[in-house]
């Protein structure tokens, strides 16, 4: 791999794990906050023009969700603004762009898993926002690959799904989690193994937007279940007896989340030729890395 890779967002869930992966070769440079804040456009275009690199990976976003809410202008600066100006300078260096997205793009009214080509309708500032970036590159630039995934976790980072399940497993006998949203639990190892897979393939062929999780169907509920299953057995010290499977309503959020978000995985596992590990035998490996490195 010769060509120059510039990762933003490095210090990210997806970030710290795509740059552990990349980390063997020399040609890859790592930016993150402060280093490069998104909210400041100024400060990418400058970066872009002294690195010049060829490949351009985002793996930044403003991802709080309810927090987004009541900070509207700040999520479209780093999920709409700043996506824009990536395509705007990917194209004037010729650079491929590869964006990481999000399901949250769609409403969840569907009964089947999305395509990539179905109609999108995000219900959340969110979710919103992550889509305006997704049609400013589409709009500005076609040498990119728009990556769109799920409920993501990962040994990296304080707070994703399974960091608080265990937080709170420790503390409680009893938890209430949402039982009617539907989704694909997803390892951010895996994530930043397909985009690592994906880079030696990238031209203009196989340029788009993209679905990746791991395979498999789970509600919250369900997934908060085979977390401390996965952890019992691995001795995670834990209170928790009960896990009390509840409905959205009874859980009220600032933002509106799809009830069934699955995603249709067929096109990427096609040009890779191979199809996603189950969420479940996932979630076991991320949890045994995660109780030798406590």
């Amino acid at each position: 791999m010769s060509k120059l890779i510039l990762l933003i967002g490095s210090n990210g869930q997806v970030g710290q794990e795509l740059q552990q992966i990349l980390s063997t070769y020399t040609n890859v440079i790592s930016v993150a906050r402060p280093t490069l804040d998104l909210a400041q456009p100024d400060t990418i275009c400058s970066l872009i023009r002294e690195k010049q690199p060829q490949i351009i990976i985002n793996a930044a976003a403003y991802t709080a969700v309810d927090k987004a809410e009541s900070e509207p202008e700040l999520a479209k600066l780093i999920n709409a603004t700043a996506p824009q100006i990536l395509a705007q300078e990917a194209k004037k260096q010729q650079a491929f762009l590869i964006h990481i997205s999000t399901d949250y793009v769609f409403d969840g009214n569907n009964c089947r898993p999305y395509q990539e080509e179905d109609q999108t309708n995000p219900l959340s500032i969110y979710g919103q926002t992550k889509l305006a970036g997704e049609q400013a590159i589409r709009d500005t630039y076609n040498h990119h690959l728009i990556l769109r995934t799920a409920w993501v976790y990962g040994t990296f980072g304080k707070s994703n799904f399974v960091k608080t399940m265990l937080r709170l497993g420790r503390e409680r006998e009893k938890i209430r989690v949402v039982a009617d949203q539907i989704g694909s639990p997803t390892w951010t190892r895996d994530i930043a193994e397909t985009i690592a897979k994906l880079i030696p393939l990238l031209n203009s062929d196989i340029a788009g937007t993209y679905h990746y999780t791991n395979s498999g169907v789970a509600s919250w509920y369900d997934f908060a279940v085979a977390i401390f299953e996965e952890a019992q057995q691995l001795g995670f010290p834990l209170k928790i007896q009960r896990v009390v499977p509840i409905t959205t309503p009874e859980y009220p959020t600032p933002a509106h989340r799809p009830s069934y978000s699955v995603l249709a995985c067929a096109k990427i596992a096609k040009i890779l030729e191979n199809h996603a590990p189950h969420w479940r035998q996932r979630l076991r490996k991320m949890l045994k890395e995660l109780v030798v490195s406590c």
